[in-house]
């Protein structure tokens, strides 16, 4: 049985624009202020990121003229996916879009089903009233380009973005959740969740990447995401000092497979974070007084969301495994 092709995200744009920063930052957690010296990518660079659904990240190089005959456009964006543009909103944007507008007409009518998603990067350095212009603008110039080129309503969605802030971790969020085929189902469940709790917000983290993968469909408050996001980042670096094994620690008592962990703030709002399986956790922001004197209560629906969770995922990382452990027993033919 042929093995089901990995979805792609194809990061591209013009030299120095910031593609390789933010596959840095997001999936290799490098601090942004490192991401200075790295240097330019000269040469196609594919990640392979195994979690709940592994993917492939391509970061290509600003000057490689993909589009031209010479290059195989079918190996390029036959597997389902994004292609992400980062644009520097810094700089003079006008060859970017116009390199983007080419790209979106040569891949259109052929790979009509990619995302086509613009990250309008590096708007940290701007001010809110020309972030917004800046934003304004560019969204204009693509939309009046490919209408006039007869793209009417063209699928392409636009981001604010910066690696100083929680924004391109937002965005990669917003990206990968149209890649789940049962991304309906799971925002069902944690709006259930929501309901039956008197949660006020709750997050399906990825907790490599600190992408979200899925939540309620309340809106989302960056206030609140950021915390949840840093919270992760405590109980991560707290699981890897206390969760490892060692010869002269003696269990005590039933040992929970999945950490668990609540915080109350000053503003008496509560965090609940609860693992779901090695790539999931749970994050639910809770500021009903009410709610939170019913943990028993949390922790049994939360439960309940983990086994329904499992059985979403069908091609569950269990299944991976065991297949990858049967290949790695099977004996080498030369011996």
């Amino acid at each position: 049985m042929p093995q089901e092709p990995k979805p792609r995200l194809l990061l591209m744009g013009l030299r120095r624009s910031g593609k390789s920063s933010i596959a840095s930052v997001v999936f290799h957690k490098m601090p942004p202020n490192e991401t200075l010296f790295l240097e330019s990518t000269t040469r196609i660079q594919k990640d392979s990121i195994h979690s709940f659904m592994d993917f492939q990240v391509w970061d290509f190089p600003g000057q490689l003229e993909y589009t031209e005959p010479s290059f195989d456009l079918e190996d390029i964006f036959g597997s389902l996916g994004a292609l992400v543009w980062v644009i520097d909103a810094q700089d003079d944007y006008l060859d970017s879009i116009s390199r983007l507008n080419k790209t979106i007409l040569a891949i259109q009518a052929h790979y009509p089903d990619i995302n086509v998603e613009v990250f309008i990067h590096k708007v940290d350095g701007l001010s809110e009233e020309f972030r917004t212009d800046t934003f304004q603008d560019i969204v204009q110039l693509i939309s009046d380009e490919l209408h006039d080129n007869g793209y009417e309503n063209a699928p392409v969605h636009f981001y604010l973005t910066s690696i100083y802030d929680y924004s391109v971790f937002e965005a990669f969020s917003k990206v990968i959740q149209k890649l789940i085929p049962n991304l309906s189902t799971l925002e069902n469940l944690i709006n259930t969740l929501c309901n039956n709790c008197g949660f006020e917000k709750t997050y399906l983290f990825d907790v490599l990447s600190k992408i979200y993968i899925a939540s309620d469909t309340r809106p989302v408050d960056m206030s609140c995401y950021e915390m949840c996001s840093d919270y992760i980042d405590v109980i991560v670096d707290i699981s890897e000092l206390y969760g490892y094994e060692h010869r002269d620690r003696k269990i005590k008592g039933e040992q929970a497979q999945e950490a668990e962990s609540h915080v109350v703030l000053h503003d008496e709002t509560m965090i609940h974070l609860m693992e779901m399986n090695k790539y999931l956790c749970l994050l639910s922001v809770i500021r009903n007084p009410e709610a939170k004197e019913k943990k028993g209560l949390i922790d049994m629906n939360c439960r309940t969301f983990q086994e329904a969770l499992n059985e979403v995922f069908s091609r569950s990382w269990e299944e991976q495994e065991a297949e990858q452990g049967q290949l790695k027993a099977r004996p080498d033919p030369e011996h």
